[in-house]
């Protein structure tokens, strides 16, 4: 059974920006799909299991950006 969590990010202006977070947050173990409302920053992240927040975050940190 899936899980999905939903995130806020800081930080993304553009598609590049959607398409750098959705490239981290994929590599992360689990996670079967992510979806980005680049107007809001809700990222929305859904997994084989719960994803640990400190990976989330580690991951968007990675792209540049932050997790709120």
């Amino acid at each position: 059974m899936s899980t999905t969590t939903d995130w806020t990010v800081t930080g993304m202006t553009c598609g590049h920006c959607v398409a750098s977070v959705t490239e981290e947050i994929s590599e992360i173990e689990g996670v079967e799909n992510v979806a980005v409302d680049l107007p809001t920053g809700t990222v929305t992240v859904t997994s084989a299991q719960p994803i640990e927040r400190d990976r989330v975050e580690a991951a968007v940190s990675e792209a540049g950006y932050s997790l709120v």
